[in-house]
């Protein structure tokens, strides 16, 4: 999520600046080049200390002529060699789930309508505060998930159409695309409470996603065969939470509930 707020960032930034005139339109020769300084003027805006934009201007003018690139080559090489640990603490928590207060808030609403609906059929009282915050934890952060990833899918249909990407929005695309759910699964195995069923359903959301993406950006008419489709699978995550509370409470899900 944080990922996808800096591409936006740099994005607005670039249209900003190239409305202006100060850059030219983003084509292949000098679309690296319209990004280096859209991430640049974001860095500029940051604060640091009591220092204005008309200071930090003058800072750069006055000091940037004298930076070559022989001059951070090596401070540059010693930091990336002090950074190899830090990376690869980076590469292990993309392996680890984690949502965000945003998700968690959005989530709130479904998770109290499952509670009312569903806790019946598990010998559950919605009423009660021990029912209710007995599983509430990992419940909680399962839904929270699924709103992050269904967040980042709406992101993904405003991205602008075309056959040329950039880069960064391809990996973004395909890191999306490919697994999605493999950190929760991960985390839900770990309790010993992921079971095929969870795992099909999962894959279910994965089928919704694309085809909430294909129906908003296809050219194309629109099957009635996917919409039906999508309206079926829409509810995934009620039938994942439902089975988690039958693995907490240890009780095996008949094909009939």
């Amino acid at each position: 999520m944080e990922q996808l707020k800096e591409l936006e960032q740099v994005q607005n930034i670039m249209l900003m600046i190239q409305s202006a005139g100060a850059i030219g339109s983003s084509n292949n020769n000098n679309a690296d080049s319209n990004r280096f300084l859209a991430n640049f003027i974001l860095f500029v805006m940051q604060p640091c200390g009591e220092l204005d934009m008309n200071q930090k201007c003058k800072l750069i003018s006055d000091h940037f002529p004298k930076i070559s690139s022989a001059f951070v080559k090596e401070p540059l090489q010693q930091l990336c060699d002090k950074g190899e640990n830090k990376d690869s603490l980076s590469n292990h928590c993309d392996d680890v789930a984690m949502v965000t207060l945003d998700s968690m808030q959005r989530a709130n609403s479904t998770l109290q309508d499952f509670c009312r609906s569903y806790f019946m059929f598990h010998e559950m009282d919605a009423n009660s505060a021990e029912s209710v915050f007995r599983y509430l934890p990992l419940l909680s952060f399962t839904e929270s998930y699924i709103y992050q990833l269904d967040t980042i899918n709406e992101k993904l249909l405003q991205l602008p159409f075309g056959d040329k990407k950039p880069d960064w929005e391809l990996r973004f695309i395909n890191s999306f695309k490919t697994d999605m759910f493999r950190p929760l699964s991960t985390l839900l195995e770990s309790y010993g409470i992921f079971t095929d069923r969870i795992r099909n359903e999962l894959k279910c959301g994965e089928e919704y996603w694309a085809l909430e993406r294909k129906l908003c950006s296809s050219k194309q008419e629109i099957q009635v065969e996917d919409v039906m489709r999508a309206i079926h699978l829409k509810s995934f995550d009620y039938r994942v939470l439902n089975l988690l509370l039958y693995q907490l409470n240890g009780k095996e899900r008949c094909e009939d509930k």
